[in-house]
């Protein structure tokens, strides 16, 4: 049976992880489905917009434990590079927005999927656990340590991963106010804002989103002066879409643009 669920409507494809007896724990199948989706979704021209939630209570529990004492000649070095790390790197890869719909608890792996996401959307239900790679003895690891520090800044992010226990969770608003998500929303209108977010990100130009997507994930490494130069590039690419004609059309028109995606 597979691990997850996809589905394509008006532009947004959804993943849904299907582990909800173990609250979407990762095992292997399940994140070489989320990293095939993903890969999916980026062949298809008809998905705009990418949503990953989890079925039942909770968004990700991380890691499932039992899977990994299943495993007896695997070291977590190549686990993590040989699984985790094409699932991450693939999401970041994905030139189309992707939305974290933190339904319920994101633990450890869950925690890391969501920050690796574009736009996270959490109900006030829902709560993140940082505490889940100390508690075990273990280091951050699929891209947390990369994304946390950029959102929260290092010293958050060490307090977080360092003094935060097991029993210590970061709730929705706190997660508005540090920034770690965009929206939080009431269990009842969750699904109604995940819709209405994913539903605007879609009808926008997705070639030049995913162009913003490219420019800022290098700009942390570039200089100021190979940062505007990457905007030179990605303006030109940019200016030879059918989108871009479009939006000059309809500003041109007074009326609003019907973008295609291409």
């Amino acid at each position: 049976m597979s691990t997850i669920l996809y589905d394509l409507n008006d532009g947004v494809a959804t993943i849904t992880l299907n582990r909800p007896d173990k609250y979407n724990a990762f095992n292997d199948t399940m994140i070489g489905e989320v990293k095939n989706a993903i890969k999916s979704a980026d062949r298809d021209d008809a998905v705009r917009a990418v949503v990953i939630t989890g079925a039942g209570k909770g968004f990700c529990a991380g890691q499932d434990l039992g899977d990994v004492d299943e495993r007896s000649n695997i070291t977590f070095m190549d686990h993590l590079r040989d699984k985790y790390n094409p699932m991450i790197l693939a999401m970041n890869r994905l030139e189309k927005p992707i939305i974290a719909a933190i339904n319920g608890a994101a633990a450890g792996a869950g925690v890391s999927l969501a920050l690796a996401a574009d736009i996270r959307v959490m109900s006030t239900k829902a709560s993140l656990i940082f505490a889940s790679f100390a508690a075990i003895g273990l280091v951050p690891d699929n891209g947390v340590s990369y994304y946390l520090p950029r959102i929260v800044g290092s010293a958050k992010a060490l307090e977080l991963f360092m003094l935060a226990d097991r029993n210590h969770r970061i709730s929705a608003e706190q997660a508005l106010n540090l920034n770690l998500v965009s929206y939080i929303a009431e269990p009842e209108a969750f699904d109604e804002t995940v819709k209405e977010v994913a539903s605007r990100l879609a009808s926008l130009p997705t070639r030049a989103l995913g162009l913003t997507k490219r420019m800022v994930n290098v700009a942390w490494e570039n200089s100021l002066e190979e940062q505007l130069d990457i905007e030179a590039q990605l303006q030109e690419a940019a200016s030879r879409t059918a989108d871009h004609h479009e939006g000059i059309q309809a500003f041109l028109d007074k009326r609003e643009p019907q973008f295609t995606g291409k």
